[in-house]
């Protein structure tokens, strides 16, 4: 479903211990004496593991909930860290008086820390109100189960969460809601397994629509292009970006995104060649995913990906979500 990572009680606080850790560290080096953008603070954990490398970190998030790990960090590292409430798909502009940047990262998804959180509503096995907002502001889970036609909601749990079954979900909560709104988790999580069932051992019946909503809810497929763009326009020469993601659909924005000339058609030899642009990044590094120590003390980790590069001289490009991949819902206004 997207879950970017698991906490761990130290002391009074939550200390976040980020998937493919290492690796991104990794990816983003040399750390020590550079600016890094954390472009998706959450409860810091990739903030603490770069600022304990030896860099400069400005973090950004939109969660409100957020405060006290970024309070946190302020007093360990008053001189090296900067929290700022915003969207990373705004990240240049919110970076932009901040100086050279050296990296950037994004970790996409929902976290553990909100998963843990019943009252945000995004967790199936959690029972809560069905909000699912990051924010805490804008259209709800709630609002979107209870007003799209069925039509429209099954394109959405098939575009974004990849739910074949989704036509049968969509027609019994439209039955369902008839009776009276759909308002908590627990009780859409109760529709939808009595529309597809539910063998012991599989997977939550659930899954796929909740990571739909979610994404509809928060637009993370836009935000995710716009934030990659951002990035693009802030690095200069040499600037490096890591992007860790959760499925199959965020990591092919990340794929096409570094390198859109291998989505592209072929080109005929016996057609006069196209002058292809020059890349925007190199040194594009093949797909990382956590190892099984890694996995064997966090299972959370398994769906994770991570997807780095080097930005060239280039200059950026103008946002498009052509060849990118991102999914559209028919129906939707």
């Amino acid at each position: 479903m997207g879950e970017r990572s698991e906490p761990e009680i130290s002391g009074q606080t939550r200390v976040h211990v980020p998937v493919l850790m290492d690796e991104v560290l990794t990816a983003l080096a040399p750390l020590a004496g550079s600016r890094i953008v954390d472009g998706t603070f959450g409860a810091g954990g990739y903030s603490r593991g770069l600022l304990e490398a030896g860099a400069e970190v400005i973090a950004i998030d939109r969660d409100p909930s957020v405060t006290p790990f970024a309070e946190q960090l302020v007093q360990e590292f008053p001189d090296r860290f900067t929290f700022i409430a915003g969207t990373f798909s705004e990240l240049d502009t919110l970076a932009a008086d901040r100086g050279a940047v050296d990296g950037v990262v994004l970790d996409i998804g929902v976290s553990s820390m909100q998963l843990d959180q019943a009252e945000r509503g995004f967790s199936f096995m959690r029972e809560g109100p069905l909000d699912m907002r990051m924010s805490g502001r804008g259209t709800s889970a709630a609002d979107l189960v209870n007003s799209l036609d069925a039509e429209t909601l099954a394109n959405l749990l098939y575009a974004f969460g990849e739910e074949r079954r989704s036509r049968r979900i969509a027609q019994f909560i439209v039955a369902a809601r008839a009776n009276a709104p759909i308002a908590t988790t627990l009780e859409l999580a109760r529709v939808i397994e009595k529309a597809v069932g539910r063998k012991p051992g599989d997977v939550h019946p659930a899954t796929r629509a909740f990571q739909a909503l979610r994404i509809a809810v928060n637009g993370e497929f836009e935000q995710l292009v716009e934030g990659l763009f951002s990035a693009e326009r802030l690095l200069g020469e040499g600037g490096r970006l890591a992007v860790v993601t959760f499925h199959s659909l965020e990591d092919r924005i990340a794929k096409r995104f570094f390198a859109p000339e291998k989505g592209g058609p072929a080109q005929s030899r016996h057609l006069p060649q196209v002058m292809r642009e020059e890349p925007r990044w190199v040194g594009v590094a093949k797909a990382v995913k956590p190892g099984p120590a890694e996995l064997a003390r966090n299972p959370r980790a398994r769906s994770s990906t991570l997807r780095a590069a080097r930005r060239s001289a280039a200059p950026a490009r103008p946002v498009s979500f052509e060849g990118l991949g991102v999914p559209r819902v028919r129906g939707a206004a």
